[in-house]
């Protein structure tokens, strides 16, 4: 865990880099995006439903004779 003086650094470390004026608009930038991610999680939870059901096997490839030119391509 971080102790007052490490974060107080680390705050001093930010303000230099990228000046008081300016860590309002990056807070508020980061703000916004992780509100657009939650609700983009919110609204993919509720459109996952499946829509078909999975395939079924056959009887021919179940037994691994799918037929297709792939499985008939002999090495040279």
């Amino acid at each position: 865990m971080l102790g007052m003086q490490e974060l107080v650094i680390i705050l001093l470390i930010v303000v230099l880099i990228f000046g008081a004026k300016r860590i309002p608009e990056i807070m508020s930038g980061l703000g916004k995006g992780i509100r657009s991610f939650k609700k983009n999680m919110e609204e993919d939870d509720t459109q996952i439903a499946p829509t078909t059901p999975p395939p079924q096997l056959d009887s021919t490839t179940a037994k691994g004779e799918s037929g297709t030119a792939k499985d008939k391509i002999e090495p040279k």
